[in-house]
């Protein structure tokens, strides 16, 4: 088993903790993976065209020889058309219903119908959040991931971080830690390439601290406004909190009890 220094608010190390046989888990990418395609899959909007659109012309076309407003013979596209006026045999008239005409349907478009839902058996979702869970201490993993570790990363905080009940605060302490650097990258925000624009999401932020507490506590209301950060109890934790964008490795900071809370409940086993 291996163990992590508990530090206060004062970055004073108050003992040493014993962690669960949870954060044991072998690197396993792969199940992280499908575990957040499942995550993601599942709030994704169902989209489609209307079944008729593009069918709802009084279009017809006959392809017999001699048949009257047929197209055999004549030289012309054999494709289905909306006649607007006509002298005689003669027509004027617009291609219709075909896919490559205009006004036309097209020929696959998108159905509601589609399921995007991705399944992901149990036990490999507990075990993919497990890995995630391991991978959160390595401080390799962490690092190559893009973020800014102090030197002692990792450790876990004293269950008193959970009582903080303002967001200044909140800063002061993981600046006190040595997450500044951290707190900065999270700031910056760049505008979005692309028609995602005009579609609410102007600007892209990069995901930053995550912080697991052991339940309902000041520090979730607290610390919710700080950029890139989250703070999830220790229950709901999931392998795209813990993996954004199927990348193993977040910067994670868990509390005493959230650790405690782990072991007790024997929880993601």
């Amino acid at each position: 088993m291996a163990k992590l220094p508990v530090f206060n608010l004062h970055k004073n190390k108050v003992a040493d903790k014993e962690l669960p046989s949870q954060f044991n888990e072998e690197h396993r990418p792969d199940l992280i993976k499908r575990a957040v395609h499942a995550l993601m899959s599942a709030v994704r909007q169902q989209y489609g065209a209307y079944p008729d659109a593009g069918m709802r012309h009084s279009s017809r076309l006959s392809k017999r020889r001699r048949k009257y407003r047929g197209s055999y013979g004549l030289g012309i596209s054999r494709v289905n058309r909306k006649i607007l006026s006509r002298r005689g045999t003669r027509f004027n008239w617009v291609g219709a219903f075909s896919p490559q005409t205009v006004g036309g349907r097209r020929s696959h478009p998108p159905k509601a119908e589609k399921i995007w839902v991705q399944k992901i058996n149990q036990k490999e979702n507990r075990k993919a959040i497990r890995s995630a869970m391991s991978a959160t201490l390595n401080k390799k993993i962490v690092e190559k991931r893009g973020h800014n570790i102090p030197e002692n990363y990792p450790f876990i905080i004293n269950s008193d971080f959970e009582s903080i009940k303002t967001t200044k605060e909140v800063n002061k302490a993981l600046t006190h830690f040595g997450f500044d650097k951290e707190l900065d990258r999270s700031k910056v925000k760049t505008i979005r390439a692309g028609i995602g624009k005009m579609r609410g999401r102007k600007y892209k932020t990069k995901k930053g601290i995550l912080i697991v507490v052991s339940g309902d506590c000041h520090l979730i209301k607290s610390a919710k406004n700080i950029p890139g950060l989250d703070i999830v109890e220790v229950k709901a934790i999931n392998a795209e909190l813990l993996a954004p964008g199927a990348v193993p490795g977040r910067v994670t900071l868990w509390t005493e009890k959230a650790v405690d809370a782990i072991s007790k409940e024997n929880l993601f086993k």
